[in-house]
């Protein structure tokens, strides 16, 4: 667990066989924000962190990007310890979440929306997750100017609490076949985050990027 930047908290954990670090965040608001959950596993390992960085304070929300096991997989564990918190995902990955009987009580967001709260402003963008192209949801918190990227920013390697320094742009152009496969819909996401100008790239494998 590391305060990664500004008000936003890192909880990290490498797979050695695969040679990959995942992460998950914490922004730590009066309505505090967790972004991914981590598999089952990871979620028990972060639960008694995020007990002990939120103080008594609650957890408002879970973001989740798509539907995978690194994303989602401990949502219902979370659940458990912070039965108030409400899962923020798009319309498709909350009909597998309710297919599975993992959540019920979801907050569907579509690209473009906001959601405003005391000390952040969330921003939703349109993300073709990778394998079926399922539409997921990436996250903008633009009053720090942080991007959250789930996989779409990817790195291999011991990465937790590491900050490397980066440029926007290049990091977009840097998207590939692996993250999204389709051609035409990898172009209009970047001409998408082209319009964005972020400071900080919160990433869910790999270093952080500041820009």
């Amino acid at each position: 667990m590391v305060n990664i930047y500004e008000k936003l908290y890192q909880f990290s954990s490498y797979v050695p066989p695969i040679d990959l670090s995942f992460h998950q965040y914490l922004l730590l608001e009066e309505e505090a924000v967790l972004v991914h959950t981590g598999s089952m596993q990871q979620a028990e390992a972060l639960i008694p962190q995020l007990k002990e960085v939120l103080n008594g304070k609650t957890l408002k929300y879970i973001f989740v990007s798509h539907f995978e096991s690194d994303e989602c997989g401990g949502l219902s564990l979370i659940l458990k310890h912070f039965p108030e918190a409400k899962p923020i995902c798009s319309e498709v990955t909350a009909r597998q979440l309710m297919g599975f009987g993992i959540a019920n009580d979801i907050i569907v967001k579509k690209p473009g929306e906001k959601l405003n709260a005391n000390g952040y402003e969330l921003e939703f963008i349109n993300y073709p997750s990778e394998m079926h192209l399922w539409e997921g949801l990436l996250l903008m918190e633009n009053k720090c100017g942080v991007f959250f990227s789930s996989d779409l920013v990817f790195r291999f390697g011991k990465s937790a609490g590491t900050v490397i320094e980066g440029s926007w742009q290049e990091e977009v152009n840097s998207i590939t076949p692996l993250q999204v496969p389709d051609v035409e819909q990898r172009e209009k996401l970047q001409q998408v985050l082209g319009q964005f100008n972020p400071k900080f790239i919160a990433t869910g494998h790999g270093p952080c990027v500041k820009l």
